[in-house]
């Protein structure tokens, strides 16, 4: 096996939180020499795909599961994303300005979503309240065949879309373009990392490699390196999918998000303009537990069984989701959504949320579209870790970023890459940073 240079810096996977990572290092620090390591022939293959995602860059203003802190912490992170696609001159192609909006149906969500509008309103002036008149001029369809009351916070002229895939695209682009040694290696997956003495071996199915750091931005694998490493024992995989349907016709101009249910962990019913579609509307998503750890891809059942480690601790979290009946239901609908000719049946009773006069024949399964996003479980506190994880030990950092870890992708980056600067003993440049990503 041919064993190759030192690199400063080794990055694994080249989705959205990978090629950030490696914009970050090339354009804001001292560190010379890098190599990224993606799997496929390409960046972005996967979760960060525009048809693995809602394309919505999260900015906590319409995810009513946030608490004000969080929703704060998401908002300065996501905005660096807005800001990178602004400054450098990516809208209309990777960002754009498009309406979103979050819907309260019934009385009792309109209570919560008006006690929200007087909590967050300062952090979030932008939004514009709605009630039936301006929701039938501005969304035609959500006020048609309605009975119950509504009310919505909508946010307009803000960078609310993003191909996250561009985005990744954009990031290793403009790395190449700064003078830097810098190695991409599609199409080579990555076996093990072992840790040797002072630095690194990344080892290939091809060839092996040394690093002085490492950072492995994969997902699930991410867990695996570290675990096969001796990090993270405590934590397992619990692998969530999700699936969309389509409209057989533009029904919505905006995003249209709905009233999160707080004892449900995923996300709630949406419908999103969709750019891989001509901005068609497509709903979503579906949450199930699925037996893989990539979509659409073959399944290699050790890296799952790995993953999830079922065990007393594991079952026990799953034993303390299905015990709760408003969960169990849940998960119960959602499997029903993926079963051919009875799954719009089913979801169309969600989608008729946002579209009262929706029919099952409006829906088309979008095949094709959905992903996987990895859920950690704690079995040591025997709880589901919802969000961004991640595991530092020395020069190695293992990331896990379920959503919304691709609108926060540059804060992750910036974090990463200041840590590694001090490993190192190298330069972050937080002037030329803050005036390019952080501030307006």
């Amino acid at each position: 096996m041919i064993i190759n240079k030192m690199f400063d810096t080794a990055i694994i996977g080249s989705g959205v939180a990978g090629s950030a990572l490696l914009f970050t290092l090339a354009r804001y620090t001292d560190i010379k020499n890098i190599i990224l390591f993606e799997k496929y022939d390409e960046p972005a293959q996967l979760n960060s795909g525009p048809k693995a995602n809602s394309q919505t860059l999260h900015m906590g203003d319409i995810e009513t599961n946030y608490t004000l802190e969080k929703a704060k912490t998401v908002k300065h992170n996501a905005v660096m994303v807005a800001n990178y696609i602004s400054h450098f001159g990516f809208e209309e192609s990777t960002g754009f300005r498009r309406d979103k909006m979050i819907l309260a149906v019934g009385e009792d969500e309109i209570a919560r979503l008006e006690e929200r509008y007087e909590e967050f309103s300062e952090l979030y002036p932008y939004f514009v309240k709605m009630g039936k008149e301006e929701l039938a001029e501005k969304e035609p369809k959500i006020m048609e065949g309605r009975e119950e009351s509504v009310m919505a916070l909508g946010v307009e002229g803000e960078i609310t879309t993003v191909n996250f895939k561009k985005l990744s695209e954009n990031f290793v682009e403009m790395a190449l373009d700064e003078d830097k040694n810098i190695q991409m290696h599609y199409n080579e997956e990555v076996v093990t990392i072992r840790e040797d003495g002072d630095h690194f071996e990344i080892v290939t199915k091809n060839s092996s490699f040394r690093a002085k750091t490492v950072v492995a931005n994969a997902g699930a694998y991410s867990l695996l390196f570290a675990q096969h490493m001796g990090y993270g024992k405590e934590w397992a995989v619990l692998p969530i999918g999700g699936s969309f349907f389509f409209t057989k016709e533009k029904l919505l101009n905006s995003k249209v998000y709905t009233m999160q249910n707080p004892k449900l962990p995923f996300a709630a019913v949406h419908a999103d303009p969709d750019i891989t579609a001509d901005w068609n509307t497509r709903f979503g998503p579906t949450a199930f537990a699925l037996p893989k750890l990539e979509r659409y891809r073959e399944a290699h059942i050790r890296d799952l069984l790995e993953a999830m480690d079922i065990g007393r601790d594991t079952l026990e979290v799953y034993y303390d989701l299905l015990r709760d009946k408003v969960i169990r239901k849940y998960i119960f609908t959602n499997f029903l959504d993926e079963i051919p000719f009875i799954g719009k049946g089913v979801f169309v009773k969600d989608a008729k949320k946002i579209i009262p006069t929706m029919t099952k024949n409006d829906l088309v399964f979008a095949e094709g579209y959905g992903g996987m996003r990895p859920q950690i479980i704690d079995k040591t506190n025997h709880t589901l870790m919802m969000g961004e994880a991640k595991l530092v030990k020395g020069g190695a950092i293992f990331n896990m970023t379920p959503s919304p870890g691709a609108s926060t992708s540059l804060a992750i980056a910036e974090k990463d890459a200041i840590q590694i600067c001090e490993f190192l003993g190298q330069k972050f440049d937080k002037t030329r940073h803050e005036k390019e990503i952080v501030n307006k």
